[in-house]
């Protein structure tokens, strides 16, 4: 295990939930002027690092920003996260027309600057950057469902699609690790909807190459996964060589750490969608259950199983933090 790595397993009571979007309510903001902003995103990681006993800070899992980057329409929402209206492409032949942009394009700049700046008030914990994955982003480019079908039909056009995703990813994360992140997120929800075969196929040697491009020593590589094939990916999942594996509530995560290597961290799975929908006991009971089930490995740490929705009431995400900490703390 990397150092920065075996220090995050030292100390499992500074839990790291994908928590981000909540923090507006403790700037006093909407979500818009979070996304907008990278002087924001800055107040918003620190405002959280500050108020949580959290292992590591996490600037934002917006899985729009590279899509929106590549030229796909974006619908905005003054309190929720955006979401992709439009890809750039109608047919897959036309994923060889495609032009992959710079970085920096449309909100890659401020997610980068954001890194940056986040770095230089966050000195006491590690920073980690999101990116999305390139089965997810190809799915934003043109059509989630579309995609899937032409993976049967006409594979060497998503196999094109794939390329210039992964060639966009690789370059944005490195330029997020020359602005100073100890690591990074990649969220590859989509994959979780194809199956093994197809995921083997049209996800993972591109998940693959990315990591392998960006991979070093002192930079932690995490892959997340919270759609509801990812227990049927584990073997391939655990090809990836990924310093954390972080896993949906869909999924049964002591099966998973029964396959996944102890070498790895194993992160995940209190259901997100409670502390939008249930009470504080409700949030205890249920990081219990994944504690319970798991907690007799060592290279298990409690998590979140996806990003805490950004209406979530900040007395369920105390009670989480209350929870892990009695549960762990020393």
């Amino acid at each position: 295990m990397k150092q920065k790595v075996i220090e995050l397993l030292k100390h499992k009571n500074k839990t790291v939930p994908v928590l981000s979007f909540p923090s507006t309510q403790l700037l006093g903001i909407s979500v818009k002027e979070l996304i907008s902003s990278a002087e924001m995103q800055v107040k918003g990681m620190q405002a959280i690092a500050e108020k949580c006993n959290v292992g590591a800070s996490l600037n934002m899992m917006d899985l729009s920003v590279e899509a929106e980057a590549f030229g796909a329409k974006i619908r905005f929402y003054e309190d929720d996260i955006p979401t992709v209206e439009k890809g750039v492409i109608d047919d897959i032949a036309a994923a060889q027309n495609i032009v992959v942009p710079e970085i920096g394009a449309g909100r890659t700049g401020i997610c980068i600057d954001g890194i940056k700046k986040a770095k230089q008030v966050i000195t006491d914990i590690p920073v980690f950057c999101s990116v999305i994955g390139p089965y997810s982003l190809a799915g934003r480019l043109f059509d989630m469902t579309e995609l899937m079908m032409e993976c049967y039909d006409s594979p060497e056009d998503v196999e094109i699609l794939l390329s210039k995703a992964t060639d966009f990813i690789i370059r944005y994360i490195k330029a997020f690790k020359e602005a100073g992140a100890d690591g990074v997120i990649m969220a590859e929800p989509a994959a979780g909807l194809l199956s093994p075969s197809l995921a083997k196929e049209f996800s993972m040697p591109f998940v693959k190459e990315i990591f392998n491009a960006v991979n070093s020593e002192d930079f932690i590589v995490c892959y997340h996964n919270c759609g509801d094939a990812a227990g049927d990916m584990l073997d391939m999942i655990s090809q990836l060589d990924a310093d954390i594996i972080h896993l949906g509530n869909a999924i049964n995560l002591k099966k998973a750490l029964e396959t996944l290597p102890q070498d790895v961290i194993v992160m995940g799975n209190v259901n997100p969608v409670l502390f939008r929908t249930g009470t504080p006991g409700i949030i205890k009971a249920d990081v219990q259950r994944v504690h319970d089930e798991c907690s007799a490995y060592e290279n298990f740490m409690i998590s979140t199983g996806c990003d805490v929705p950004a209406a979530s009431g900040w007395e369920n995400i105390n009670a989480y933090f209350e929870e892990v900490n009695r549960l762990y703390g020393v």
